[in-house]
């Protein structure tokens, strides 16, 4: 049985007047339906309604059934981030561009949103990634990612060179502009334009996909989502190469560090309408089968 949803939490991405019209829209909407709403992190002053900050974060999850996200992909990902510890489930509304995340239409926006509020919906768990930065044993760095992972170069003109460990066991010693550890949802963003698979969000698996390698016959790679994947860095100089999650650099490296990835145990729940169609998006939003 569906679960009814009282209060929903509407967020937007911060301080863009561009989401005030959309936002205050469906605030009357939701209003209509006898819904509670709380506003997130947004252009607050311009919304016509409660803040979220107003609730402590230990009382998110008691407060709020549902996220709605208007906005693009960027402001779901920030969002999702934030709110998985709270296994709030969310929904998004696309005003970006191509929209993976945030799959509902601004035009079928009241249409798809009554349908999940009359309970004509099913949860989507999606994995996330923990990533620790560790020198001499000691955990410098962790945070959870849920699209990806990237090791990357800082200095243009050098590669970086990487030793790759997986379970323990030496895969390989990659020479590359970087490289991509990515989700299943991931696998549409950064991964994808590197080279990598497009897997099924639903997959228990991960991808590393080099970026740029100095050597064609490195490729990517799936991995089973129980691996615990190792990356040492051979000869770099300090802050020649950095860690960003979900597309926001996270820190600058000296060289001397390892970074551990493995599956996340927090996970991210996504509201689907019935008629969602995993294909039918990727059709949509790669343009597969127009004419040339």
């Amino acid at each position: 049985m569906s679960k009814q949803f009282k209060t929903i939490g509407l967020f937007g991405k911060y301080k863009d007047p561009g989401v005030r019209d959309a936002m205050n829209d469906l605030t009357e909407y939701l209003r209509y339906r006898n819904i509670e709403v709380l506003v997130g992190e947004t252009t607050a002053q311009e919304i016509r309604a409660a803040l979220v900050q107003d609730v402590s974060d230990k009382d998110i999850e008691n407060r709020i059934d549902l996220g709605i996200v208007v906005g693009g992909d960027g402001t779901m990902l920030h969002v999702a981030r934030s709110l998985a510890p709270y296994n709030v489930p969310l929904v998004g509304v696309n005003m970006g561009r191509l929209g993976f995340l945030t799959d509902i239409s601004l035009n079928e926006m009241y249409e798809d949103i009554g349908r999940i509020l009359d309970g004509e919906y099913e949860l989507e768990q999606r994995m996330m990634i923990n990533i620790e930065v560790i020198r001499d044993d000691e955990v410098l760095y962790s945070d959870n990612a849920f699209n990806d992972m990237v090791i990357g170069k800082s200095d243009m003109e050098r590669l970086i060179e990487i030793q790759t460990f997986v379970d323990g066991d030496f895969v390989t010693k990659l020479r590359a502009d970087g490289i991509i550890v990515a989700t299943p949802t991931g696998s549409t963003a950064y991964a994808l334009s590197a080279g990598g698979p497009i897997m099924h969000p639903q997959l228990a698996a991960l991808i590393m996909v080099p970026i740029c390698p100095h050597m064609l016959s490195h490729r990517p790679i799936a991995l089973r989502d129980s691996s615990i994947i190792d990356f040492n860095l051979i000869n770099i100089c300090e802050g020649c190469a950095y860690v960003s999650l979900d597309g926001k650099i996270a820190l600058h490296l000296d060289g001397d560090e390892k970074i551990r990835v493995r599956r996340s145990q927090e996970t991210v729940s996504f509201v689907r309408t019935l008629e969602h169609d995993h294909y039918v998006a990727l059709r949509s939003k790669l343009g597969w089968g127009e004419a040339i």
